[in-house]
């Protein structure tokens, strides 16, 4: 098995049809297939060979695209850490998964010059140097067949830990990719006629995975673009009759605003959401300006994306949907005890998606399984019909004075406050209680937050205990590279201000 093939085999299908979307460039399925096959050989001619890792270091872009898919062929691991990380980061990373190539921007030359001797980088493959992407693509044979690889050999390796701060690499097999890009697909109801937008990071298992992947293995056409400007992506939906419209929750929160919505999004059939999970009243927001649900699923980078999906047949706001195929979900109390519907407790899950190692790190390995079952850090409950909730992130739960409060909750209820913008909820450190309930908000335009007017009405909805204790207004959040809010972020910079 190589996931290498989805690419060659769509390429052998439909070798006319759009593939990339690129500044207006227009790459056919049959030339991504010849480019990638020249990276290939060039690959092969530098001495890369099957289990050798490579890595991807840069911004979307077709050459992106190009140097993962010749790297796959050649039977290479792709590394695809963040393109922003700094200096120090990125040499911790490299440490870690030891890649003989990189692919670069020629802004970071110099930093990995300085530490290929400590992490046995060879080459790096970067504008102006002897090894660059157009010298690869001039230099190798047009035909290059992916080789065999076993089903549980990794195909790439992603990072993870951007929201707790220590990045842990996680091998994904072919196997893991593959039945996740079906999955995808098949939810999906995705087709060779599907044109999907990716603004999002591909080094990121959403963007990687669910959006290119699965486009790939259907045969669609996508949209790059470097990252997230409103102008730009409007322009692209409108210009290239996008169908399928992949984002994340502070997008759409800023999109419900626009007043000619609808008529500029006119081409798109399929919403979906990423990163975090959406507040119920901004779907039901969405769902009236565009009579169009925004579908969400339950993932993440160990689970190589899908594990459930809210499907087409009953759509249920509030829900991450029912498990996809050949995936188990089970709720595990804290003693790995299964639990029953209506009971919240540890999402726990088994499947052929599922890595079955973090890279290098044994110890966090053992703690994040039971037995086969992957240990996920969020709470979650069904439903008696089988639907999923996530109730919040374990690591993100309050304890106030002995009681529990999930952020998610309180975070619903903002939500529905016209006044709010975008929300996030944490537990600060309080000398009587433990940690105290602070609601931090960025507010609409032209609004203004009350703070004794939430308290009201929050005592009317909420155990007391829940209710906020302190409303800090804010311009903007910290959030990841893929859109999430980074909590650990926020409460650094409230405990900072406040000090």
């Amino acid at each position: 098995m190589n996931i290498a093939t989805n690419l060659e085999r769509t390429a052998l299908y439909f070798p006319d049809r759009t593939a990339v979307i690129e500044n207006g460039k227009i790459t056919t399925y049959g030339k991504f297939n010849v480019d990638a096959s020249r990276v290939a050989n060039g690959l092969k001619n530098l001495g890369i060979v099957p289990g050798d890792t490579v890595a991807l270091f840069a911004p979307n872009s077709y050459h992106w695209l190009v140097f993962y898919f010749g790297a796959l062929k050649v039977g290479a691991r792709v590394a695809t850490p963040a393109s922003a990380l700094t200096r120090d980061e990125i040499f911790n990373t490299f440490l870690d998964c030891r890649p003989k190539a990189v692919f670069a921007t020629d802004d970071r030359l110099g930093q990995l010059e300085d530490m290929k001797d400590e992490t046995g980088i060879e080459y790096v493959v970067a504008p102006g140097t002897q090894t660059s992407m157009d010298s690869l693509l001039a230099d190798g044979g047009g035909h290059f067949k992916a080789v065999y690889c076993d089903r549980h050999e990794p195909a790439v390796i992603l990072f993870t830990g951007g929201t707790t701060g220590i990045s842990k690499g996680v091998p994904l097999s072919h196997e893991n990719l593959q039945a996740s890009y079906q999955n995808v697909s098949i939810s999906e109801r995705s087709t060779h006629e599907d044109r999907c937008l990716c603004f999002l990071p591909l080094n990121h298992v959403f963007a990687q995975i669910h959006i290119m992947g699965s486009t790939v293995y259907s045969g669609g056409s996508m949209v790059i673009q470097p990252g997230f400007d409103m102008d730009r992506v409007l322009d692209a939906i409108k210009r290239y009759g996008v169908s399928k419209f992949y984002s994340v929750p502070t997008v759409y929160i800023r999109m419900v605003s626009i007043k000619d919505l609808r008529e500029r999004l006119e081409s798109v059939r399929y919403c979906f959401s990423a990163a975090a999970s959406m507040a119920a009243e901004l779907v039901r927001e969405w769902k009236s300006h565009m009579d169009l649900d925004i579908h969400e699923a339950y993932g993440m980078t160990e689970s190589a994306s899908m594990v459930t999906f809210n499907h087409y047949y009953q759509h249920v706001v509030g829900s991450v949907g029912t498990p996809a195929n050949l995936v188990e979900v089970q709720i595990r109390g804290l003693d790995g005890s299964v639990l029953g519907p209506e009971e919240e407790g540890e999402i726990c899950v088994r499947g052929p998606n599922i890595m079955r190692a973090y890279l290098n790190r044994p110890d966090e390995t053992a703690l994040g399984f039971w037995d086969d079952w992957f240990r996920s850090g969020d709470m979650g409950v069904f439903d008696d019909r089988g639907y999923l909730y996530i109730v919040d992130r374990l690591k993100d739960l309050i304890i106030t004075g002995g009681e529990n409060v999930y952020p998610r909750e309180v975070e619903e209820l903002l939500y529905t406050r016209p006044e709010v913008q975008e929300c996030a909820v944490v537990g600060l450190p309080d000398a009587e209680f433990g940690e105290r309930v602070v609601a931090v908000i960025v507010p609409k335009p032209n609004q203004r937050i009350d703070a004794a007017q939430l308290k009201t009405f929050f005592k009317a909805k909420l155990a007391p205990y829940k209710v906020p204790k302190a409303y800090v207004t804010v311009g903007d959040m910290p959030k990841s590279h893929a859109g999430k809010v980074l909590k650990r972020d926020l409460k650094k910079e409230l405990l900072e201000n406040k000090s």
